[in-house]
């Protein structure tokens, strides 16, 4: 995909260039300036007449009509120097890359230099590239029958760069570009309709994931989860025809298994809402239930490709949750793996029962720091949004630690508070030890307060992904559909994560 040269000789043939423009008053200088030669001064009439501009993800096409080697030049405006931030630089590079695709080229160039500043080095603008690449021109192109027309894609990019060592620019390409193919891996397995992506088959895709990276896997089937007692994961599944699975991965990166992440991710395939049933509206895109579990292990992708010295368990509990005679009910009182008893006051409120029984078994697999991450609420979305998950923690130090991976990742969240009059709510039930849905009333702040009471003092940071797993339209860095967010932020913090004294 990618080659890394030094120097960029403008004879040379390619498909296109692509070249950062930044918004300053000086005159065309270095590259420009002998692009400005090349086309007799009409770069600079270009620009003056706004036909190519500097603006802040603008972007500006030429054909070179042979005066130079490549056959088009992409101009990509930045802004402001000043302004400019990694963010800001991948979505230009993002909307860039959504307008190289429409012109179908298989190959074309780009010169590095020209998107650096003094806070973004050249490395980080070739992740910033890479990642943007393979987000930004992501497709699912679903079940419709195909043409027999073979279809262009961008198969390579050459990077031109002469303040950089190849070998580090080609490093931090090929870190880039694994964080955004796992993202879109999550993406996919998102988008995949429930009859197609059963618990059955989350399995399986594990099993591939743990065979090409060498994790170590255990794929709990029912009879086993029965005999462990996860009461609260086998009553969601009780109406289902289709298996339960509890999917766990194991990467070990230091000699010693011990500081142990555990990510646990909310496997629902389809979500009906059981006997406490959504509405016809409603129901239509549950089969994004499963967006947590598939950002765990959009983040195990890139933990095996990145290696770091840490130890990780991902659990995913997976089913979906439907109707039938045999289907829990509300007023029923079962037993979670913790002894803990549960009191179902709404079978839709079934994410936060797999969760309570999948955290248990994270710590049973010696996970001594906890991340949650589901599609777990409406409310999360009344309160922040569509564009900001929201988290809760009982512990700051952990949670700041998640916060700064995401701000890294560019995946937006918010802490919701943690108060004992929400933890009180969730324990009050007269006849088991809590009750699952104490009322809509700060919907996301209870549901977060349930799974928190399985961490039992375990360091744990709750993501709720229910406003951000899909977006309703495209944008810089991707279609409609399923965003694959957290897959980023998660594998950024294990990849940075510090042990916290206990």
């Amino acid at each position: 995909m990618f080659d890394v040269k030094k120097e960029l000789n403008l004879s040379t043939k390619h498909e296109g260039l692509i070249i950062g423009l930044f918004d300053k008053p000086e005159k065309f200088s270095g590259l420009l300036m002998s692009l400005d030669q090349g086309f007799e001064g009409q770069l600079t009439d270009l620009v003056k007449s706004g036909d190519i501009s500097a603006k802040l993800k603008r972007i500006s096409k030429i054909h070179s009509f042979g005066k130079i080697g490549a056959k088009r030049i992409w101009f990509v405006g930045l802004g402001k120097e000043k302004d400019l931030t990694f963010d800001k630089l991948k979505e230009a590079f993002g909307r860039l890359f959504k307008e190289v695709q429409m012109s179908k080229p298989e190959e074309t160039a780009v010169y590095l230099d020209s998107f650096t500043t003094e806070g973004i080095s050249g490395l980080d603008a070739s992740h910033a590239l890479s990642e943007a690449l393979s987000l930004s021109t992501y497709q699912f192109d679903g079940y419709k029958q195909k043409s027999n027309e073979p279809e262009k894609k961008l198969e390579q990019v050459t990077i031109y760069s002469s303040d950089y060592e190849e070998a580090e620019v080609h490093a931090s390409l090929t870190v880039g570009y694994a964080f955004g193919k796992a993202t879109n891996s999550a993406r996919t397995l998102v988008n995949i309709p429930g009859n197609l992506l059963t618990a059955t088959d989350m399995a399986n895709y594990a099993l591939e994931l743990a065979s090409r990276y060498d994790f170590e896997v255990e794929i709990l089937d029912k009879a086993e989860i029965e005999k462990l007692g996860m009461g609260a994961f086998l009553a969601v599944n009780q109406g289902s025809t289709e298996p339960p699975k509890m999917i766990v991965l194991k990467y070990q990166g230091k000699e010693e298994w011990k500081d142990v992440i555990g990510l646990v991710g909310k496997g629902i395939t389809f979500d009906t809402g059981g006997y406490s049933i959504k509405t016809k509206a409603g129901i239509v895109g549950m089969k994004t239930d499963m967006g947590g579990a598939a950002a765990v292990l959009g983040a195990m992708e890139i933990i095996g490709e990145i290696q770091p010295e840490q130890n990780v368990v991902a659990v995913i509990p997976s089913t979906d949750n439907m109707i039938s005679g045999h289907a829990f009910k509300p007023d029923d009182v079962i037993t979670s793996m913790s002894g803990k008893t549960i009191e179902v006051l709404n079978t839709d409120a079934e994410g936060r029962l797999v969760l309570a029984d999948a955290v248990t078994y994270a710590k049973h697999h010696g996970a001594e720091y906890l991340v949650d991450v589901a599609t777990l609420t409406g409310g999360v979305i009344t309160a922040l949004g569509l564009h900001t998950t929201g988290a809760m923690t009982n512990h700051e130090q952990l949670y700041q630690q998640v916060l700064e991976a995401s701000v890294e990742a560019g995946e937006q969240m918010w802490q919701l508070p943690l108060f004992e009059t929400e933890i009180e709510r969730v324990r009050n039930s007269k006849v088991a030890d809590l009750n699952n849905s104490p009322g809509s009333e700060g919907h996301a702040l209870v549901a977060g307060a349930f799974i928190g009471e399985f961490t039992e003092g375990t360091p744990w940071v709750h993501l709720d992904i229910a406003g951000t797993a899909t977006s309703s339209k495209a944008y810089d860095l991707g279609p409609a559909g399923a965003t694959g967010v957290m897959t980023r932020t998660l594998a950024l913090f294990v990849e940075r994560f510090e042990p916290i004294e206990k």
